[in-house]
C-alpha cells in the first residue's frame, strides 16, 4: 500500500484499510479491491493482483469516473455514487469513497453483481470514516505546521525590527 501525492498513509491506516478490504472480498467472493485517487493513483490492492499495468488502470479508472461525473451533471444529477462495468468474464464496480479516492472491485462469475453491491453498501461507510479520519488529521498537522512556521516568521520579523 502506497501513498498517493497529494496525502500519505500512516501504517494504521494502511492496516484499517486493509482489514476492511480483506473482509469485503471474503464476504463479496470478489477477486480483487483497488483504492485509487481522484488524481489516478493506484493507493492499495488487496485481493489477487492484478495481470495487467495497475499504474494504467487507476489513471483510467480516475479518468472513467470523471468523465461519469460530468455526464451525471448533464443528466441534473450532482454524481454518480457508483459505476459497473460488465464483461463476458470479468467485471468491475466502482463506488466513490469520501468524495476524495474510489473503490474498484474486480469480480468474475464466482460472485454475483447482487452481492457485491450489497457488501459495497457497508464497506464504503467503513472506508469513508478511514479517509475523513486521515484528511481531518492531516489537515490539522497541516495547520499547525503552517501556524508553527507563522510564529517562527513573525518572531524573526520582530527581532529584525527590535520589536
Amino acid at each position: 500500500m502506497s501513498g498517493a501525492s497529494s496525502w500519505a498513509f500512516r501504517e494504521e491506516d494502511a492496516r484499517r484499510i486493509q482489514n476492511i478490504l480483506s473482509v469485503f472480498l471474503a464476504d463479496s467472493s470478489a477477486r480483487t479491491a483497488l483504492i485509487v485517487d481522484r488524481t489516478g493513483q493506484l493507493v492499495a490492492t488487496v485481493g489477487e493482483p492484478p495481470v495487467f499495468d495497475s499504474t494504467a488502470f487507476a489513471t483510467l479508472t480516475a479518468a472513467d469516473f470523471s468523465a461519469n461525473d460530468q455526464l451525471a451533471r448533464m443528466l441534473g444529477e450532482p454524481e454518480f455514487g457508483a459505476l459497473f462495468h460488465q464483461g463476458e468474464r470479468e467485471s468491475m464496480y466502482l463506488a466513490d469513497v469520501a468524495r476524495r479516492v474510489i473503490l474498484v472491485v474486480l469480480f468474475d462469475n464466482r460472485t454475483t453483481l447482487g452481492l457485491v453491491k450489497l457488501r459495497v453498501r457497508t464497506t464504503v461507510p467503513e472506508l469513508v470514516r478511514v479517509f475523513e479520519e486521515m484528511f481531518s488529521s492531516q489537515g490539522k498537522a497541516s495547520q499547525q505546521m503552517e501556524s508553527g512556521l507563522l510564529g517562527d516568521a513573525e518572531d524573526e520579523i520582530d527581532k529584525l525590527f527590535g520589536v
